[in-house]
């Protein structure tokens, strides 16, 4: 198992590594496999990108984000001019049904609202508007439609789980009641543990995933 030294440098590495990033910006806090970025960065894109650098990190067992967007002013929106932007995002990506969004925008921060069938769909309504300009968080409010029973959404997920190479499906226990899945067991790595969760979350009819899994070094 790393020390809390060891992965720092493991995470600081890859912020390093990460072209997108000014590693000087972000500070890196780790007290038993857990990881604090802290500090001050210019744009939601970058927030994002870090967080999911530190995640890739063998060892870490979750994040803590705690860094705060602070545009320039080359980069300074009104919300009327994020949310227009926000909603021509929106009508261009085909995997979107825009007509079934709302969007809010207050002091540059998105929030998504509406219903849809799937969840990728609302994936990409979060990730199509957290890379413009003037954005400096999304809060995604998007719900899912209920589809099919208990028995059927747990076993597409189970062979989901088993025809991914990177997961070892046989740690994995899955629970459901109604829509909502509950997934318990041990992952090898934080990478994993999502992998895990976004399989789940591929699954119809799943309304909500509680993500209980453990991460063992």
């Amino acid at each position: 198992m790393k020390t809390n030294l060891e992965l720092q440098k493991d995470v600081q590495d890859e912020l390093l590594w990460e072209p997108r990033l000014d590693s000087a910006e972000i500070g890196v806090i780790v007290k038993d496999g857990i990881v604090t970025l802290t500090g001050f960065i210019d744009s939601h894109a970058k927030k994002l990108a870090a967080e999911r650098a530190a995640e890739r990190v063998a060892g870490v067992k979750a994040v803590v984000q705690q860094l705060i967007v602070k545009l320039e002013n080359s980069g300074r929106r009104t919300d009327a001019d994020v949310a227009k932007a926000a909603l021509h995002a929106l009508k261009w990506n085909s995997s979107v049904p825009d007509d079934k969004l709302k969007i809010r925008v207050e002091d540059g921060w998105i929030y998504l609202e509406g219903e849809l069938d799937w969840q990728y769909q609302k994936d990409a309504a979060a990730s199509c508007v957290e890379n413009l300009i003037g954005v400096v968080g999304v809060t995604n409010l998007i719900s899912i439609k209920p589809g099919l029973s208990t028995k059927v959404i747990k076993n597409n997920i189970k062979d989901a789980l088993h025809r991914n190479a990177a997961i070892e499906a046989d740690n994995i226990r899955i629970e459901t009641t109604g829509n909502k899945v509950i997934l318990k067991g041990n992952a090898h790595s934080w990478f994993e543990r999502k992998e895990i969760e976004k399989a789940a979350w591929c699954a119809p009819g799943v309304t909500n995933v509680e993500d209980d899994i453990l991460v063992s070094l």
